[in-house]
């Protein structure tokens, strides 16, 4: 088992960064980070901007208790789970991003018109929509994200899963940016999108030259 007590200052600025960088607004997203069997997850309610250690909640992954904190986890919980389950990451990441909500309100997937979408594994799925917290949500996002480290969520949000709590969060933000390019592109005229062909050869020039790896 890791230092748990750094783990929770860890996600509680992990939290604190995702509302510095505009994901969300008050309470709306949640973040997790798993340690061994155990899950940390940050509590329902918490306002993102001011989340401290004393806002994460410690759960097993079959969403029993671990700590006897007052706070309830998130309302997301059986999300964050299921991906856990399905991916075997190492932390999660949901939030209601303004670009990443826009387009999830009107596309049922976004097309990679950049290069650097493939690095979240192509064209990003847009889940159906359900009641927020419910196993419909959690199984709708859990299918769109088979072959994908990130999803959009029709009508509420994103979700995006990484190895380290860092690159969950830098994939959230990534997809942002992707949503926002766009929306852009769309308001100049059709958005020209790489072909299967292209794609095909960014990946290999990616291997070729070890791009998005600094080791």
């Amino acid at each position: 088992m890791s230092d748990r007590p750094s783990l929770r200052e860890a996600l509680a600025a992990a939290a604190r960064r995702v509302a510095d960088e505009g994901l969300v607004v008050g309470t709306g997203g949640n973040l997790s980070v798993r340690d061994g069997d155990d899950v940390l997850v940050t509590a329902s309610g918490v306002d993102l901007a001011r989340c401290t250690a004393d806002d994460v909640v410690a759960v097993g992954l079959d969403g029993a208790p671990r700590d006897t904190a007052a706070a309830a986890p998130t309302s997301e919980l059986p999300l964050h789970l299921g991906v856990y389950a399905d991916s075997g990451c190492a932390a999660v990441v949901h939030v209601h991003a303004p670009w990443s909500t826009a387009v999830a309100c009107v596309l049922d997937e976004l097309p990679v018109a950049h290069y650097q979408q493939l690095l979240l594994g192509g064209p990003i799925r847009v889940a159906p929509y359900a009641t927020f917290g419910t196993p419909e949500l959690a199984d709708g996002v859990r299918a769109a994200l088979e072959g994908r480290s990130v999803a959009l969520m029709a009508n509420h949000g994103a979700v995006a899963h990484g190895s380290s709590l860092d690159q969950a969060l830098e994939r959230a933000l990534l997809l942002e940016w992707l949503c926002a390019l766009h929306h852009r592109a769309s308001a100049l005229g059709p958005v020209r999108t790489l072909t299967e062909e292209q794609q095909h050869e960014v990946v290999l020039a990616a291997l070729a030259r070890n791009y998005g790896n600094p080791g």
